[in-house]
């Protein structure tokens, strides 16, 4: 192999990797660069209609090539599809790969290995469905809107976060206009008066996994305050009987839950119709002085204040995995807020969170309808009745280009 300065018109250029290719689009946000000579600029161009799909990893993932890309090439673990003749619309292929990926056909078929992987010798013996031209596109249109619609009310609900990260630090955060009259506290003195009301536990044999049964008193994880709300994952129980040696870790209506291992900083508010449960060692859990400080505002600045982050930071330095414990939590600084900001901020949450709950269902309804459509797409029951049929016949004509050119 010649030298890359024997090379012939060698530059450097952007390219894309496995990371770049989403399931039906691309991302050019984050593009590395490598040397190309004018043999490998056309071998590893792309064009509009292209299909790029990934080798490895997530073999069968997808997307199509919207515009041609001048001086974009693509590397490492993509395949390159262009079909063999003007048969094949890449965007009814792009979605008859992502409904065969569903069904596990590229795991199914795919070499065997640590890493999932689907080459392109394979790729190219992809048998597909072949109705005529102008239905492939009717059908790629129908399911391109009902995805559109799945992607913007995803958006939405990242929005809601999005409102409540910038309504915390304008109502009751940094960019609060009085911020700096704000007087600084620890959130150990927020407690409520009395004992055990800033805990983590129970700890070693006090409770084992083995112990968890089917029914009984629920026991709070991370999965509980991961997303930083407050969320059913798996649920896990504890007899009454071991609940009895276990009562000092109770949850409360209220209480704030802060993840202190595995996923630490993570944190949520208990809510109002909590059944009786406890914690498991994985948690820390604050019982506040409502006179104080509402819970809403204590969860948030732990996971969203940037002045307790840099606490938090700062006390992690040099270690080799961050983490929390309950006696930098109770040291933690902050400006308090008068609490009548904190009742707002609380009340928005609220309704932000409800909101929020609402576009959630209305995705899962999403998602089972687009998933209802794409199987009538490839059952050929969005295929009109004039035409062949969406499953017969099936043909090859798949052209699958790769490469192990390595950056």
């Amino acid at each position: 192999m010649l030298s890359p300065k024997a090379r012939t018109g060698v530059s450097s250029y952007p390219y894309l990797r496995n990371v770049n290719v989403q399931w039906g689009r691309l991302d050019f946000s984050d593009l590395i660069e490598m040397d190309f000579d004018e043999e490998d600029r056309a071998k590893f161009s792309l064009k509009q209609g292209d299909l790029l799909v990934c080798e490895g990893g997530e073999p069968g993932r997808c997307a199509v090539v919207e515009r041609d890309q001048p001086g974009v090439f693509f590397q490492k673990a993509l395949m390159r599809v262009r079909p063999r003749d003007s048969r094949l619309d890449t965007r009814f292929l792009q979605r008859f790969m992502a409904f065969a990926a569903e069904r596990g056909t590229f795991a199914r078929h795919g070499n065997q290995a640590t890493i999932a992987h689907f080459p392109a010798v394979k790729l190219s013996a992809f048998e597909v469905p072949l109705p005529p031209l102008p239905e492939q596109r009717r059908i790629a249109d129908i399911l391109d809107k009902a995805d559109a619609v799945r992607r913007k009310r995803q958006e939405a609900i990242a929005l809601t976060e999005e409102l409540l990260r910038s309504a915390f630090l304008k109502m009751v955060g940094p960019h609060a206009s009085d911020y700096s009259t704000w007087r600084e506290v620890t959130l150990e003195t927020l407690a409520h008066p009395g004992p055990n009301t800033m805990r983590t536990g129970p700890f070693g044999s006090d409770l084992r996994h083995s112990e968890f049964v089917d029914t009984g008193v629920a026991v709070l994880g991370i999965d509980n305050a991961v997303q930083n709300r407050f969320v059913w994952g798996e649920r896990r129980y504890i007899t009454q009987e071991k609940y009895e040696g276990l009562k000092r870790y109770t949850v409360r209506p209220h209480d704030v839950i802060i993840t202190i291992m595995g996923t630490t900083g993570r944190s949520a508010v208990v809510p109002e119709d909590i059944p009786l449960a406890i914690t498991t060692k994985h948690l820390a859990t604050l019982t506040l002085n409502r006179a104080l400080a509402e819970p809403e505002f204590v969860a948030q600045a732990i996971h969203r204040h940037p002045a307790v982050l840099a606490q938090v930071h700062k006390a992690n330095r040099g270690a080799i995995m961050s983490g929390l414990n309950l006696g930098l939590i109770k040291s933690l600084v902050v400006r308090l807020p008068p609490i009548e900001y904190q009742q707002r901020f609380a009340a928005l949450t609220t309704r932000v969170r409800e909101l929020g709950r609402r576009l959630e269902s209305a995705q899962g309804e999403a998602d089972g309808l687009f998933a209802a459509l794409v199987q009538r797409a490839f059952r050929g029951e969005l295929t009109a009745k004039s035409t062949i049929s969406m499953v017969q016949p099936q043909t090859q004509v798949l052209d699958a280009s790769s490469t192990r050119k390595q950056a």
